[in-house]
């Protein structure tokens, strides 16, 4: 079966169709999975790429094959399939590779409750039994049926967030040819919403541009939509719409901390004192702003298993990152860019400000934006790092994650990258010189180029 550890990740499977990943790997890895599990009924959906409903179905087979019952949710977002788990009380399995290229796909798999499956809680299990040969089952086959669920995700979604009394608005919103555009039409139904599409048709080869609005250049035709139509504000999906991304009026790209604050201040009016998680570099501003409002900030890693775990463990009611994953104590501790998007839409249409105004409370600092450096020793550059800022006066250092370099009115995180040999920065100051002076002194520190040498 070549090299699983090429595709088992940390947090999910993923790999090039056919040459990593094909249908009988998926179909060992459904029999592995309820093997693991001990499941005896679970649930899959799956995006719009043309190897994902093949690959489904080969993981369905394998799973019936060890006498579970499988329930098919069809086309689907990864929320969807978090819905379906939650709802059914059901391990799930969601075929994705979200904004990879065409030729990727992928398995997101999670317990009952959607509670996530990683490398520490029964993904090496898997891929071990996988790779070993997964053994027959002797007794019947379970069944595998369709069931459309839809139409109860959208329900379940607006029981969550009321909408019903907002005033009108004009909404573009860019699903990049992702499953957003087979979400959005469901849930936004009934509301006081025009919608103006774009890319709505499913077509997993991303024809217009990727659906991974993180990176700025996949947000200009929405940007330009939103000038175009004078909306009130523009919404972008990734591949499987599991994160979402705000551009205000103006045509200006709103940072996920912004929208993170904005949701933790509308948590926290519901829950009042709750605990609220995020990430360390999300902007300083989210934990002065849900300790105002009376919550608790929780930091933690980057990364979205290190979210989940600690939102399970705190019962926080709400977390944010900066990457525009949203997750919500009431969706299962689970992400979902549609419900974050549900609440940035509630906030504006509850009052008669543009959202450049609404947001400017919660937007305080001047940030860089993750940077990328290629380095040869990510250990040594860091070490250079901590010591040209080890001597000045008022200055901390933090290793939660990397290293989180904290002076007046500024900070920034050096962290490596698990996968290369980069070095990713991200700096915030209170104004864009003191940012920029530090940024560029950090990146230039990084990438100074070693001495030759000594003969």
């Amino acid at each position: 079966m070549g090299d699983l550890t090429k595709i088992f990740k940390a947090y999910d499977v993923r790999g090039v169709v056919p040459d990593d990943f094909d249908e009988d790997i998926a179909e060992a890895t459904g029999a592995a999975f309820v093997r693991v599990t001990g499941a005896t009924a679970l649930v899959t959906a799956h995006d719009m790429r043309a190897s994902s409903i093949p690959l489904a179905a080969a993981f369905a087979r394998g799973a019936a094959g060890q006498g579970a019952d499988v329930v098919e949710a069809g086309l689907g977002s990864t929320d969807l399939l978090y819905y379906a788990s939650g709802s059914l009380d059901l391990p799930g399995v969601m075929f994705t590779a979200s904004h990879n290229p065409a030729k990727y796909n992928g398995m997101k798999m999670c317990r009952a409750g959607a509670r996530p499956i990683g490398q520490q809680t029964g993904l090496l299990e898997i891929r071990d039994l996988v790779a070993a040969g997964v053994p027959s089952y002797e007794g019947a086959a379970g069944t595998i049926t369709r069931r459309d669920l839809l139409s109860g995700y959208a329900a379940h979604l607006k029981t969550l967030v009321d909408l019903s009394g907002i005033r009108p608005l004009k909404v573009v919103v860019d699903a990049g040819n992702g499953m957003g555009g087979h979400t959005v039409p469901a849930v936004f139904d009934g509301l006081p919403l025009e919608v103006v599409p774009l890319y709505f048709e499913l077509d997993g080869t991303f024809p217009n541009h990727e659906a991974n609005p993180i990176e700025p250049e996949n947000l200009r035709d929405l940007q330009a939509a939103v000038l175009k139509e004078g909306a009130d504000l523009g919404l972008a999906f990734d591949g499987d719409a599991d994160r979402c991304f705000a551009v205000d009026e103006r045509g200006e790209i709103v940072s996920p901390s912004a929208i993170t604050a904005l949701v933790a201040v509308r948590e926290l009016a519901k829950h009042p004192g709750s605990g609220i998680v995020h990430n360390l570099i999300t902007s300083r501003a989210v934990p002065e702003i849900i300790k105002e409002n009376g919550g608790t900030p929780i930091r933690t890693r980057v990364g979205h298993s290190f979210i989940k775990q600690t939102m399970a463990e705190s019962g926080a009611v709400f977390g944010g990152e900066h990457s525009a994953h949203f997750y919500f104590r009431d969706f299962w501790f689970a992400d979902s860019g549609m419900l974050a998007a549900l609440h940035v839409l509630a906030a504006l249409g509850e009052q008669d400000r543009p959202l450049s105004a609404l947001l400017r409370e919660y937007e305080r600092y001047v940030a860089s934006g993750e940077i990328n450096s290629e380095v040869a020793d990510q250990a040594a550059a860091t070490e250079k790092i901590r010591a040209v800022f080890a001597g000045r006066p008022g200055v901390t250092f933090d290793e939660l994650d990397g290293l989180t370099v904290s002076g007046t009115g500024w900070w920034f995180n050096l962290r490596p990258s698990n996968t290369e040999p980069l070095l990713r920065l991200n700096a915030e100051a209170a104004d864009e010189q003191t940012m920029a002076a530090i940024r560029d002194e950090v990146l230039s520190t990084v990438r100074e180029p070693a001495p030759p040498p000594t003969r």
